[in-house]
């Protein structure tokens, strides 16, 4: 059960992130550019990924594709954006960007923070968390100023209060005399 809500299979990472089954094998098999969190034991069985490992693969697409970045010579910086991630908490990169630096190194700009010197691509996390968020029951960015939510996103969508306000055990419970 733990798994389930740390992993996601190979057709929700295909979702999330826009690749086909053959790219996202070719890219986490084959050439290895952000291999599987857990690699699959055999023919059948699925790779798992986190939400680390998704954002990188996110992040990746948006360099091939928006830039036109050949991935492999990157191969290494997306390992280091992986690790780096592993230290971070979901809630704490609310507002924050992605640089990455034309020697393949990573920073993480913090919102209202003081911008690098020098040549860097940048990439808005934001959007990527949005995406991330609903699948795997994370924070939204408005935790990151208040209290955390009592109970998971996914679990309360489609449920409605009921219009007469609260009920409690007490109240139906009651045996009229």
């Amino acid at each position: 059960m733990e798994d389930d809500l740390r992993f996601v299979t190979t057709p929700v990472v295909t979702e999330l992130t826009g690749l086909s089954t053959d790219k996202l094998r070719e890219w986490t098999s084959r050439r290895a550019l952000v291999p599987a969190d857990v690699r699959p034991k055999g023919k059948g069985s699925p790779a798992k990924f986190s939400w680390q490992t998704i954002l990188v693969l996110r992040v990746a697409v948006l360099l091939r594709d928006s830039f036109g970045i050949e991935l492999a010579a990157h191969k290494s910086a997306f390992a280091d954006l992986r690790t780096a991630l592993r230290s971070k908490s979901f809630i704490g990169l609310w507002g924050n960007r992605l640089a990455l630096s034309p020697s393949g190194s990573w920073a993480f700009l913090e919102k209202g923070g003081a911008v690098p010197i020098g040549d860097f691509l940048v990439v808005e996390l934001d959007p990527h968390l949005r995406i991330l968020r609903g699948r795997f029951s994370l924070p939204d960015a408005a935790i990151t100023a208040g209290q955390l939510d009592l109970f998971s996103l996914p679990n309360l969508q489609g449920r409605k209060r009921p219009q007469g306000g609260p009920t409690t055990r007490a109240s139906t419970n009651r045996k009229s005399a």
